[in-house]
């Protein structure tokens, strides 16, 4: 396969995702683990179910992923899907390391 994208333009999606999941991000939308955690008790009340942080993170990946089967191309949708994928590390890590 050749390949699409520069090593630029690869640089310059990078830098978005970084943008997504970094502390001046926190500052407009607060925590990413509260955040998460309160969306979860949300999903939680609603579906009758229990969810957690982590599990909301992994599902805003398949929302963006199911997103891509519909209408136009949106490289945001790849671009959201790797932050909330750095998301879900950083969450299952902190699970992992309160062990």
């Amino acid at each position: 396969m050749t390949q699409v994208y520069t090593d630029d333009k690869i640089i310059e999606i990078v830098d978005k995702v970084r943008d997504i999941v970094s502390i001046d991000r926190e500052n407009t939308h607060g925590n990413k683990k509260i955040n998460h955690d309160n969306i979860a008790k949300m999903w939680s009340a609603y579906l009758d179910i229990k969810v957690n942080g982590l599990d909301v993170a992994l599902m805003m990946v398949l929302l963006k992923t199911a997103r891509t089967k519909a209408g136009c191309h949106n490289p945001d949708d790849y671009i959201d899907m790797a932050g909330y994928s750095v998301i879900a590390g950083e969450l299952a890590e902190g699970e992992n390391n309160n062990d």
